[in-house]
């Protein structure tokens, strides 16, 4: 099993377990041993967001394809549709996370998890594929949230 990795966000730590799987849109899977795997936001997402204080589901559970919109989000930082990392079948929304979609950000590998799923993870990252790949986005990221600081000083 790959070791667990931290990838640095600045000064903030985004831990990055190694027994889970990755999806370029960071959303973390645990492979289960009987073909239902959780998926999640992984915590360079969570710390990106800020706080998730939204949640609403755009579909029922059933057939997805990659990158359909499945439901719409709310957080600190913005607004947005969230999208079916892989094509499959949800089986399953967390219903405990439309009371509380808090939960994402205190126990986002544990609780805080989005949905169960059926299909094949042929197209997740391992742990070090993850970490290369936000290492190679990261100056943009950082350009990005620098706009956004700077955009909000000059609305003030």
């Amino acid at each position: 099993m790959p070791e667990p990795r931290t990838f640095l966000m600045g000064k903030h730590p985004a831990p990055l377990p190694g027994e889970l799987r990755y999806c370029k849109n960071h959303m973390w899977c645990r492979p289960g041993t009987d073909g239902l795997h959780t998926f999640g936001f992984t915590s360079y997402a969570v710390r990106l967001m800020q706080d998730v204080y939204f949640l609403e589901w755009r579909i029922e559970p059933g057939l997805v394809t990659a990158k359909q919109e499945i439901g719409y989000i709310e957080t600190q930082k913005a607004t947005s549709g969230l999208y079916a990392p892989l094509e499959g079948r949800i089986v399953r929304f967390n219903a405990a996370l439309l009371e509380d979609p808090g939960t994402i950000n205190v126990d986002g590998y544990g609780k805080g998890y989005l949905f169960e799923f059926r299909g094949d993870l042929a197209d997740t990252l391992d742990v070090d594929a993850y970490f290369t790949h936000l290492e190679a986005g990261w100056d943009a990221t950082q350009r990005i949230l620098k706009g956004q600081v700077n955009k909000m000083a000059d609305d003030e």
